[in-house]
């Protein structure tokens, strides 16, 4: 059977991959092992956090589909770091996980070209023409334009829990065992992963009078910038810690752990340890917090978050007793570790597109990443430039300097990992302009240039952004005069009075200046209304641009003399071996990633300024 893209893989990569490429119009596959676990998600119920729902929102600015499945299954949201600035607050969902598998189906089999598959991908080979060759394991023969690869835990997948262990992907799926020979024939270097899950428990055996209440919003807010802000469901969270008493338990039983017992040799998510590691690593903390979390809203399971251990089920019971709230609960599912196949991801381009093998493509925790969003945000940037190319339209190149989804990728293709990727704030340089807010005025240009993006939906943005300049401009020709009244004003909102005139743009330059009070005072009594038709979106992204300025012309700045550095392209049959004055440990390390660019090389691990300088002119001669 033929079609012209195939996805391996239906979790959040093979989800956004195979909905952008068929929404683009070509004829698209999804092979999953199991049609009832599309999207699951097999670790936290919750979507976005800390430089995770920049990685959302920038999906959902260019036409993907996050975003607004969790808009629509979502328990609760809430703003993190409200009270520091933007460039690190962050929106953080809770999902009914169920009802977000159900939704995600829906959508994917009612797509047009769009034609779901259950089976195990067992076999990949370069075909004829340049088309790539799928084999599942009942024997059938698919082929493609292009393919997809986003097997998520999948490959060779080992469950552990204490000493005893199994081959699975996830708890009771199959595992795909015969990919990654075939992916090793090929030639693709792999290498190994581990990660781990806490135990799910029955929330009607949980004495929540002893934890701390954690509600979400109850302002009107959505995660799509598509949709209508609006109060949603507000089903809490809780918060509890452990204490001495957990301690002792996982110390008398530490060799019991698989970390410990050698069950477990493998790297794991340095970020999210299991408690087994936090306290073994941190000896002198006292406690460590655990988040009770819903899982859904008919379902009593609920999520322990910092609770992560593959211990023996009876140990994680015994744990688990000694935390308040939890002394008489229950375990519905007990915490696992599960080891995985990923290939080393700078084998890959900027597309995601192998450098090995033409017009196949892998996405997700293959990758060595970890975390829906970030597997998401690939799959959407596999499945977009699989379509292009194949469309023989200029491919979607994400840049360090204009989304937090260039910074996924290129630290990808360029870093060496060490442990499974996550996205953090920090991890981008140009953050404070990368901020969750503006992702549809940074990018929905780009989701227009594609397709994915209607004119009408790209027509809002560009009106936002007029009315924000048009804000911006009015605020700079407004002069306060230093008259009583007006005086009276700055002191009501505990800032200091003036002795001469002073624009509304440089008052609001005063951090304790908020925009809403200046509207009030200077456009209550308009015939539009308090906001003078300006929306709080609108307000919130002035007030941002002015009060930040001077930041983020500094950082516009270090843009500017990174994109010099991006437009030295390279030719992929270039020998480094050749260019004299390179050290050997440069010329081997270029020769195994292949980067397209001088600025990706400049963020490779252990390339000198003076390499990049010799770089410099050997691609100028030539």
């Amino acid at each position: 059977m033929k079609f012209d893209v195939i996805v391996v893989g239906a979790g959040h990569a093979g989800c956004e991959a195979a909905l952008a490429a068929a929404r683009l119009g070509l004829k698209t596959l999804v092979i999953t092992i199991n049609l009832d676990k599309i999207a699951l998600m097999p670790c936290n119920p919750a979507i976005g956090g800390l430089g995770k729902s920049q990685l959302v929102k920038e999906i959902d600015a260019l036409g993907g589909e996050m975003a607004k499945a969790a808009d629509k299954t979502l328990i609760q949201i809430k703003v993190l770091n409200r009270s520091k600035g933007p460039a690190v607050q962050a929106l953080r969902a809770q999902i009914d996980k169920k009802e977000y598998e159900m939704q995600m189906k829906k959508t994917l089999e009612n797509t047009e070209n769009l034609t779901l598959r259950q089976g195990t991908a067992s076999k990949i080979i370069a075909g004829k023409d340049r088309t790539i060759e799928i084999f599942i394991e009942s024997g059938m023969k698919f082929i493609a334009k292009a393919v997809i690869i986003t097997s998520g835990t999948f490959l060779r997948g080992r469950i552990i829990i204490g000493k005893r262990d199994y081959k699975a992907g996830r708890m009771g799926e199959y595992a795909a065992m015969n990919l990654t020979s075939s992916l090793k024939e090929i030639g693709f270097r792999m290498d190994r992963y581990q990660t781990a899950t806490p135990p799910r428990v029955d929330r009607r055996t949980i004495d929540f009078s002893k934890t701390t209440i954690q509600p979400g919003e109850s302002n009107p807010i959505s995660f799509s910038c598509w949709n209508e802000d609006k109060v949603y469901d507000n089903i809490p969270s809780y918060l509890t810690y452990t204490n001495e008493k957990t301690h002792k338990v996982i110390r008398d039983n530490i060799d019991k752990s698989p970390i410990k017992s050698g069950m477990i040799n493998t790297h794991g998510p340095r970020h999210c340890p299991s408690i087994d590691r936090k306290v073994i690593n941190f000896e002198s903390k006292k406690r460590h917090p655990v988040f009770i979390e819903p899982e859904g809203r008919y379902t009593n399971e609920a999520y322990l978050q910092g609770l992560t251990t593959s211990m023996p089920a009876e140990i994680q019971q015994k744990i688990l007793r000694t935390v308040k709230g939890l002394e008489n609960v229950k375990i519905i599912r007990p915490g696992y570790a599960v080891e995985y196949d990923f290939i080393i991801p700078n084998q890959l381009s900027a597309t995601l597109e192998s450098k090995m093998i033409e017009n196949l493509y892998f996405a997700g925790q293959i990758n060595g990443t970890s975390g829906y969003e970030e597997a998401a945000a690939q799959g959407f940037i596999a499945g977009v430039n699989a379509a292009l190319k194949i469309l023989s339209k200029e491919p979607l190149i994400m840049k360090r300097s204009n989304s937090f989804i260039g910074v996924l990728v290129d630290d990808l293709i360029t870093k060496e990992l060490y442990e499974p990727y996550r996205m953090y704030t920090s991890r981008a340089e140009f953050r404070l302009s990368l901020r969750p807010d503006n992702a549809d005025i940074r990018l929905s240009g780009e989701g227009y240039r594609i397709g994915l993006i209607s004119k009408e939906q790209y027509g809002k943005v560009v009106e936002k952004k007029r009315k924000i300049e048009k804000l911006i401009k009015e605020f700079k020709s407004i002069s306060i005069s230093p008259v009583v009244k007006n005086n009276e004003f700055l002191s009501e909102i505990k800032t200091s009075t003036i002795n001469s005139s002073i624009s509304i743009y440089k008052l609001l330059k005063r951090p304790e200046v908020k925009i809403t009070d200046v509207m009030k005072y200077f456009y209550n009594n308009n015939k539009n209304g308090s906001n003078n038709g300006f929306s709080n979106e609108t307000l919130k992204q002035v007030e941002i641009n002015i009060k930040y300025k001077g930041y983020i012309d500094r950082e516009l700045l270090n843009i500017r003399r990174l994109s010099n550095l991006e437009n030295y392209g390279i030719k992929k049959d270039t020998n480094y071996f050749d260019i004299k004055g390179l050290k050997y440990e440069t010329q081997e390390k270029l020769s195994n990633i292949r980067p397209d660019t001088l600025g990706q090389v400049s963020r490779v691990a252990g390339i000198s300024p003076a390499d990049i300088s010799i770089l410099m002119i050997y691609l100028k001669q030539n």
